[in-house]
């Protein structure tokens, strides 16, 4: 059974455009590079409807299972953008379904 992995992230007051410099970059590799994950989307809100209640980015990650989540969270390649997030965020969300 796949398991998605959504964060959502509330940059703090005038860090949304480094912070998007730092981390945008690193997720994109995130395919290659971590094993079972499926897919990636990741980016600012582009919903006509305005109902981000103030978050301002959200990546999804889709895995092939509830294990390959497990395993991506101490990845080496997770924990620099943990870190970049965890730098510019004023608040973030994590929800796995």
């Amino acid at each position: 059974m796949t398991t998605t992995h959504v964060v959502l992230v509330s940059w703090r007051d005038g860090e949304a455009e480094e912070a998007e410099r730092v981390v945008r970059p690193l997720v994109a590799g995130f395919r290659e590079s971590i094993p079972d994950v499926l897919a990636v989307a990741e980016g600012p809100s582009t919903s006509p409807e305005g109902k981000e209640e103030g978050f301002d980015y959200a990546l999804v990650i889709t895995f092939a299972s509830p294990e390959a989540r497990d395993a991506y969270l101490p990845h080496p390649a997770h924990q620099p953008v943990a870190q970049a997030i965890g730098a510019h965020a004023d608040k973030v969300v994590v929800f796995d379904v």
